[in-house]
């Protein structure tokens, strides 16, 4: 009796069905295909939605297959009992680890693994002399510090990382900066006072993977000629420069990829350069990241 009371409407007649009616293993299955953005917003609709967005069977598909690698790089005390919602909130935030010179994160509507390797995890040639290098602290790196060059002559930086990467196409890439910059009176000043050199020879990138994938680029990092309307588009900005692709099928349990920037041409010097960090992202989201969209 009270079951058929609840389904009267207002007038006597029997109510429509409505979302709340929905069973909770129904909309399970629907949250299976959308993004987790997607079903955080539509567990604010009812009860029935609320549940089905918690339940561990739907986040653990938008979990990768080697989330728990990554758990690994934390204390067991920080995702001991956590829901799979709570371990993918837990790792869609960096996750740093190699003394926190090199972070791994979730993207936070693909699940997919991103990694990004600070300058001090790399070798750098003239690093330890402060007549060419210095490490400059920032709010603009994730790390916080970035290294300026001030002048050399032979230019190297070589960096290497193992990882348990899941099965995906990644693009690596160098974030860097033309010119020194600063805070003064809350606005960001830029200085071109060491920067020369990068417009005579081209700087090659290069990156290889242990199962014998390669790739290089190469280009001028100043620009000769300054447009006269916009001026020059390198300098005062982060630039990512893509340095290649690789794939990982999954087969092997670690990937190792090593990747290098040299302009070794000892017949002038070159100067004024920020390096930030390296980013390992997969290919498709690098667009997005490039748009300000990659969380």
């Amino acid at each position: 009796m009270g079951a058929s009371l609840s389904n009267l409407g207002t007038n006597g007649s029997a109510a429509a069905p409505g979302l709340g009616d929905i069973p909770e293993s129904c909309v399970a299955r629907v949250f299976l295909h959308l993004t987790p953005p997607e079903i955080c917003n539509l567990a604010r609709l009812n009860r029935s939605f609320r549940g089905a967005a918690s339940a561990d069977s739907v986040w653990q598909t938008k979990l990768p297959t080697n989330y728990r690698d990554l758990l690994d790089l934390m204390p067991p005390e920080r995702y001991r009992n956590l829901s799979k919602k709570d371990i993918f909130a837990l790792l869609s935030r960096p996750v740093p680890f190699d003394d926190g010179n090199k972070e791994v994160w979730l993207d936070r509507v693909t699940g997919r693994v991103c990694m990004s390797i600070s300058a001090k995890a790399m070798s750098i040639t003239g690093i330890d002399d402060r007549r060419y290098w210095t490490w400059v602290p920032t709010e603009e790196s994730r790390f916080k510090t970035v290294a300026y060059l001030q002048q050399i002559w032979w230019f190297e930086v070589d960096g290497e990382v193992s990882f348990p990467f899941p099965a995906d196409v990644y693009t690596l890439s160098f974030r860097l900066h033309l010119g020194r910059f600063s805070k003064r009176l809350g606005r960001r000043v830029r200085s071109y006072e060491h920067t020369h050199g990068w417009d005579i020879k081209p700087v090659k990138f290069e990156l290889s993977t242990m199962d014998g994938q390669q790739a290089s680029f190469e280009c001028c990092l100043d620009e000769a000629a300054p447009d006269d309307a916009h001026g020059n588009q390198k300098r005062g900005h982060w630039v990512d420069y893509k340095v290649g692709e690789f794939i990982v099928s999954g087969s092997e349990p670690t990937t190792k990829v090593r990747f290098s920037m040299k302009q070794i041409d000892c017949t002038h010097s070159k100067g004024g350069l920020c390096l930030d960090s390296v980013f390992i992202i997969p290919s498709d989201l690098r667009e997005r990241t490039r748009s300000g969209i990659l969380k």
